[in-house]
């Protein structure tokens, strides 16, 4: 009987933010050992179930190892990294013999003393289980794509849209690769090319929109099993940050290697224009306040919008970015502004969320909240709020997986119809559920920020009269030029103006 092992150990670093990464962020966010994963499934499980039921479905065996994964915080501690990989690695000794691997991986995890966890994770794996046994992987969109990856790896996999709505879709496309792989179908073989450019772009707006379908398209046809685009994790300083395309061909190497070029050289030439339109914290919110007088159009949403509020992405305090999403620049412009009608969220700010608790629902409080973890997270501000709700759990969603915000409580501003969230559990904002989960209509506000990059489009974009990225202050610095790079491999754009001389 074919046996396939499985594994996680997955987070996103942001090696300039304030917040470690130990092992309580992992228990805090993902951790599960033998497969015993909640239904419906967590975000981060998806892939994994899938590969269980699409391996029983074929008669295989699945022996499931540790499941781990981190919101976004700078690196992992070096002990806590070798102590999961380690896990994995005595589970999958104790599974041998095994006929396939196939892991759910992040792409950009990065530890003490290891600038590439996954490859050195591959690699371990690899060394374990012999040349001959098919790896496979299932990476993020925002990848450091590294030779030793691809030296250990059999095929990789990277979700084409972000937001990231195709996660299930990437698993299926990876555990056919490698399925085909065992019954001598295929022989993968992967091109990679460096687009020597930094940069991070949503897949909902053009021109990248179509090239998504580009790459789609190309799959299937002239021995293209798969068409991926790196687009990097620009807030690590490591050797190989930056876009790169992987192509996986059915033993085609050479004509992998030039389309992958063709592609990359494609990426480099829309560079400018596949970056979001940020706006600098102030112009963002004239501009909003702009399209929700009706005095300007938004040509930004790339699907159609809706007739509710316009939504402001704080995307300099975004969890899913590293941030510690307590900064309160935003909200303070609001108020000083005199803006009545807005919803703010998520702050996370457990302090805030139990003296909620303590009040109960009508209870009223001086509060003290954000700005709790360091400059990037600006002052604290001191309001007048009502408790307006309190929940348990709040959860949102991306695709087909859940994700948990932990507590959360709701606060309205004396004076004001400005609602305010506060969680338990530092992760972004996702889609209106939620505020709904808060008894908040977002459809009655004048504006909703949300503390996000671009996740949040699929469950706003519908709904939303605008979108704007406002490129507050905060851990998530837009100008890549002033991130004090250290490692990063030169020549690349925007740092060297033409990285081809």
């Amino acid at each position: 009987m074919t046996r396939l092992f499985t594994a996680m150990v997955a987070t996103e670093t942001h090696t300039f933010s304030p917040l470690p990464a130990g092992f309580k962020l992992y228990e805090e966010c993902y951790m599960v050992r033998s497969g015993k994963h909640a239904e419906p499934p967590s975000v981060f499980a998806v892939p994994l179930v899938i590969f269980r039921e699409r391996a029983k479905a074929r008669g295989w065996e699945v022996v499931e190892s540790l499941a781990c994964f981190a919101q976004p915080a700078n690196r992992t501690l070096k002990h806590v990294y070798e102590a999961f990989r380690d896990e994995v690695l005595a589970d999958l000794k104790k599974a041998m013999p095994v006929d396939v691997v196939i892991l759910n991986l992040h792409g950009a995890m990065v530890a003490e003393g290891y600038d590439d966890c996954e490859g050195d994770l591959l690699m371990n794996i690899r060394k374990i289980v012999g040349p001959k046994v098919p790896i496979g992987a299932e990476l993020d969109l925002h990848c450091h794509l590294t030779q030793e990856m691809i030296e250990a790896a059999t095929a990789l996999v990277i979700y084409k849209e972000y937001p990231h709505t195709d996660i299930a879709d990437r698993a299926e496309e990876v555990f056919k690769i490698i399925a085909d792989t065992v019954d001598s179908k295929v022989k993968p073989r992967m091109s990679l090319f460096d687009c020597r450019t930094i940069g991070l772009y949503p897949t909902t707006v053009e021109p990248m929109a179509t090239f998504v379908k580009k790459m789609t398209a190309l799959e299937g046809r002239n021995g293209v099993l798969s068409v991926s685009l790196g687009h990097g994790f620009p807030w690590a300083d490591v050797r190989e940050v930056g876009t790169k395309v992987l192509i996986v061909t059915d033993d085609r190497k050479a004509e992998g290697d030039k389309l992958a070029e063709e592609l990359g050289r494609e990426v480099y030439a829309m560079r400018k224009e596949i970056e979001p339109p940020w706006l600098d914290l102030e112009p963002a919110i004239d501009r909003s306040l702009n399209i929700s007088a009706g005095k300007e159009k938004d040509s930004s949403l790339g699907i159609a919008g809706g007739n509710g509020p316009v939504v402001i992405a704080d995307i300099g305090d975004n969890a899913g970015g590293g941030a510690p999403s307590d900064s309160t620049f935003i909200l303070r412009s609001l108020l000083r502004r005199g803006i009545k009608s807005a919803a703010v969220g998520c702050f996370w700010d457990p302090g805030a969320v139990a003296l909620a608790e303590d009040v109960g629902i009508g209870g009223k409080l001086d509060l003290r909240i954000g700005g709790k973890i360091g400059l990037v997270s600006g002052d604290p501000l001191d309001l007048k709020v009502t408790v307006t709700a309190l929940v348990e759990e709040l959860t949102d969603s991306l695709g087909t997986g859940l994700t948990s915000l932990g507590r959360a409580a709701a606060f309205r501003i004396d004076g004001t119809e400005i609602d305010v969230v506060a969680n338990t559990g530092r992760s972004q904002t996702l889609s209106p559920d939620s505020f709904r989960q808060m008894g908040i209509d977002v459809m009655a506000k004048q504006l909703v920020v949300v503390k996000s990059m671009n996740h949040f489009r699929a469950g706003f974009a519908p709904v939303a009269r605008g979108i704007v990225y406002a490129a507050s202050p905060g851990a998530v610095d837009f100008n890549y030029k002033r991130l004090p790079y250290t490692k990063v491999r030169r020549p690349i754009w925007p740092l060297d103006e033409n990285p081809w001389a």
